[in-house]
């Protein structure tokens, strides 16, 4: 009864890049892994292309459990991966500081860290998910994982790169790696989200 009044505070931070990408988003505790993995998409700015799996342990637990989407392809045979639209965060996240691992797209292999650094009352007349804290624009979908982005970065910044050009032609714009602002963040209705993903391709 207690957490249908609350809302979960995460951390998200983005591996192995300096200086760091990372947000800070308000969830609704009654959310399950898928709910929590399209809140991440929209609060990071990725479009969610690619596949997606957390890593996490139950708590005095051994073993680390993965939840995503399943493997039916038998691309990891050894690994059994969890539902995220079964698995409820409330399950795992179940005290300040509990951590998980979330990958996203397994081709660039992005890592993020995500940590639980509150739980806190609702607001009154305040929508979640919504984000509240955060630096720097994430990298671009499909540039080649860590060593692409900084090689896609020293482009697009320097014009007289001899990249410059077709860079920006390939990512369709101006890229400022410090352009983020929390107000600006928009989150997808993640039942929408799923059923596009799993019913409207069927």
């Amino acid at each position: 009864m207690i957490l249908k009044k609350c809302i979960y505070q995460f951390r998200i931070s983005l591996r192995e890049i300096t200086p760091k990408i990372w947000r800070r988003i308000q969830v609704p505790t009654n959310y399950n892994f898928w709910d929590l993995h399209v809140a991440i998409q929209d609060s990071m700015g990725w479009l969610d292309y690619h596949l997606h799996q957390f890593s996490i342990r139950r708590p005095h637990a051994h073993k680390t459990t993965e939840i995503g989407i399943p493997d039916e392809e038998g691309y990891f045979d050894d690994i059994e991966i969890l539902p995220g639209w079964e698995v409820d965060i409330s399950t795992y996240f179940t005290d300040l500081g509990v951590s998980a691992n979330y990958k996203y797209d397994f081709g660039d292999g992005w890592e993020h860290d995500i940590l639980l650094e509150g739980l806190l009352i609702k607001e009154k007349y305040t929508k979640y998910p919504r984000c509240v804290g955060g630096e720097k624009r994430c990298p671009p979908e499909d540039c080649g994982g860590i060593s692409g982005y900084f090689d896609f970065l020293e482009a697009v910044l320097n014009p007289m790169h001899e990249e410059h050009r077709r860079m920006l032609e390939w990512y369709g714009s101006k890229y400022d790696p410090d352009d983020f602002d929390p107000k600006k963040v928009r989150f997808d209705n993640p039942k929408k989200r799923w059923k596009i993903a799993f019913l409207d391709n069927q």
